[in-house]
């Protein structure tokens, strides 16, 4: 259903009167109970329309929590599938929805959890071509992705549409929330005006997360995202919340908005989507030489590369290829280099992502290297199907 958006569950659809139904005063009667929210509130809820980026681990959290809270239009944006190893964090997604798209089932759990939600999954991947079209009608968007091009789209698009953005960030044990929201704070542009290195942000599957973190952070947006509806409480616009769940300590950092900012000061140039390069949103750091892993393993059987591992010790200690040597990326970063034998280097991490990084760092050295595409688990699954890297 690529490029397609699907619906489920039943429209919303407010009493012109503005009087909740039977069933509706239960659902929400601690919504009711509240001075601050109230019937008018929940109609408020109700009358809602929230896009949500990513149906994973962040998204999980926010789309259960805005459905049970009764928003009545979701618009959940996401082009991937689940897989068994999302589960640690996706709680949206159930076993038997392995190998289905994310968007899919996410719209299944909502219609599950409150038949009042209208859910609209867009199975697309987050470009220049369709970012606008997909802001525009919402009353909030919340950022649950996992990479800059998408981070850095999202709020050029917001900025340009005038619309809060709730943004959350997470790595291993930490996580970052807040709402950027031009005009009134600052936007991601007055902290970063030129986009990070991807290589300063790897994703979970190279750098690992406690599986509980997202959820805590994807909570949080929801939270957010409902308090702008509502119009209650101080959202977290020009502070920066942290967490450190391995301490368990939140705190903040104050943010201002940048006057010099070229989206949204007031010298700010107009802003034109279509021109932003949606290709920096790829998960890989840049390109860089690579080889598939039946090619790698045919060349190192034949003894014409040499293959280096560039994963964590413990990584390494689980499961690694006989005959690779090992040589972690911070060594690289340090200035190391893997045993010099005139041999080109294949170089392997758990996916992909790390091994680029290290492959232009050593080319960067004129050292002959290739990156190994998809990394060890490509290297279990198409050359060795007795290794568990997992």
């Amino acid at each position: 259903m690529d490029g397609e958006a699907s619906e489920q569950g039943r429209s919303q659809v407010v009493n012109p009167v503005g009087v909740l139904d039977e069933d509706q005063v239960r659902r929400y009667a601690r919504h009711l109970s509240l001075p601050s929210v109230g019937p008018a509130g929940q109609r408020r809820l109700l009358d809602a329309r929230v896009l949500v980026i990513g149906a994973g681990g962040l998204g999980a959290p926010v789309l259960q929590y805005l459905a049970a809270a009764g928003v009545g239009t979701i618009t959940v944006v996401d082009d991937d599938e689940v897989d068994l190893s999302n589960l640690q964090r996706q709680v949206i997604h159930r076993t038997g929805d392995v190998g289905a798209a994310k968007v899919d089932s996410a719209a299944r759990a909502v219609g599950e959890l409150n038949p009042d939600v209208r859910i609209v999954a867009v199975r697309e991947r987050l470009d220049a071509a369709n970012v606008v079209d997909l802001c525009s009608d919402h009353d909030v968007v919340v950022d649950a992705t996992d990479n800059f091009g998408t981070r850095f789209l999202l709020n050029d698009a917001c900025v340009l549409l005038g619309l809060p953005l709730v943004w959350a960030a997470i790595n291993q044990f930490d996580g970052q929330l807040t709402v950027w929201s031009a005009g009134e704070g600052p936007c991601l542009r007055c902290l970063f005006p030129v986009m990070p290195d991807p290589a300063a942000a790897p994703s979970c599957a190279a750098a690992g997360v406690l599986g509980v973190l997202p959820g805590l952070l994807g909570a949080a947006q929801a939270s957010e995202a409902l308090k702008l509806v509502l119009g209650l409480g101080a959202p977290l616009v020009g502070r920066i919340a942290v967490f450190d769940a391995l301490a368990f300590e939140w705190s903040q950092i104050p943010v201002a908005a940048d006057p010099s900012c070229l989206v949204c000061g007031p010298d700010a140039v107009p802003i034109d989507i279509r021109d932003e390069d949606p290709a920096s949103s790829t998960d890989r750091v840049e390109v860089v030489p690579m080889v598939d892993a039946v090619e790698a393993g045919r060349l190192l059987a034949s003894g014409a590369v040499r293959l280096v591992d560039v994963r964590s010790a413990q990584e390494w200690a689980q499961a690694s290829v006989a005959g690779s040597q090992w040589l972690p990326l911070d060594d690289i970063r340090q200035g190391a280099a893997p045993e010099a034998d005139g041999l080109p280097l294949v170089v392997m991490c758990r996916s992909g992502v790390r091994s680029a990084e290290a492959t232009r760092l050593l080319l960067e050295r004129g050292i002959d290297a290739r990156s190994l595409d998809g990394g060890i688990l490509a290297w279990a699954a198409a050359v060795d199907p007795a290794l568990d890297p997992a």
